[in-house]
């Protein structure tokens, strides 16, 4: 029964994700985006480089790392979509009321929130997929260009999305929606700065500085993921013409080496773990 009841409340959850103007929103800013991308690209082509134009192997080079900086802003409008989605949500019932009706029935919370969590990580992970797709047949139709492990690589954006929706479901037990969300994206964009200056520290020996990175990317996995995702896009021999402090992780669009089998454990464990706060703060919050 209560399978039954979670996979009800994923399906409301997605079928009222996709009548949010967020969606909208998400839309607007995906299509600008691809466009942009698709102007970007063309453009890259005709300049000439080395006192001629590029040739094949040095513009597919050069769209390797292109293709990270489009698929970052991919990833922060799924950030963005995912976080101020996930509050409203569950916040945005409980202080409407809706909830208590809902809770009214022989229904556990647990099973709400584990529905409305599976609902959005469909709809989180689907938008990732379809706009990353889109956004690599731009790239393969302008310079021919296809990443090396393209399902590894939006698995992974997948599994960064995820991660900060659960984020933004913990924090929606306690605080409003707009707060969560918030919150939820202020932690987003923290976590990747201090991935950025742990990677500098890297580049420059300074392992202290170094650590920040390492720390940042444990407490919360979506910088580690991004990296990881960076590194499934980009052509293999970008690493051998890029040396000196881009390859060490000074450039925070170029990675050096693919995620490891513990951090993927560490960040299903984080997943689980912070499912299960948030599930526990959900119980014991008055509607």
């Amino acid at each position: 029964m209560n399978a039954g009841i979670v996979l009800t409340i994923a399906a409301l959850t997605i079928k009222e994700s996709a009548r949010r103007k967020v969606l909208r929103a998400l839309a607007l800013l995906t299509v600008v985006l691809l466009g942009l991308s698709a102007w970007g690209f063309s453009m890259m082509i005709t300049i000439e480089f080395d006192g001629g134009v590029m040739t094949t192997g040095e513009a597919k080079l050069v769209a390797s790392q292109m293709l990270n900086l489009v698929m970052f802003g991919l990833s922060l409008i799924a950030a963005l979509g995912t976080a101020f989605l996930a509050g409203p949500t569950l916040a945005g019932e409980i202080e409407s009321g809706i909830a208590l009706a809902v809770l009214a029935r022989p229904v556990h919370r647990w099973a709400v929130l584990l529905g409305k969590w599976l609902g959005l990580v469909v709809f989180g992970s689907g938008f990732v997929v379809v706009a990353g797709l889109a956004q690599f047949l731009i790239v393969r139709f302008i310079v021919g260009y296809w990443p090396p492990h393209p399902v590894t690589g939006l698995a992974l954006l997948a599994a960064q999305t995820t991660v900060l929706l659960t984020l933004g479901l913990l924090l929606s037990t306690a605080v409003s929606p707009m707060a969560s969300g918030i919150m939820a994206v202020g932690l987003f964009g923290a976590t990747w700065i201090a991935g950025v200056v742990g990677g500098v520290g890297l580049a420059l020996g300074n392992e202290g500085v170094a650590r920040i990175g390492t720390v940042s990317q444990i407490l919360l996995p979506t910088d580690g993921l991004w990296r990881g995702a960076m590194n499934a896009f980009q052509d293999p021999i970008v690493l051998a013409r890029f040396g000196g402090p881009a390859l060490e992780g000074g450039f925070p669009f170029l990675s050096n080496a693919p995620l490891t089998p513990a951090y993927l454990t560490w960040t299903a464990v984080w997943v689980v773990l912070v499912l299960g706060l948030a599930a526990l703060s959900f119980r014991r919050r008055d509607l």
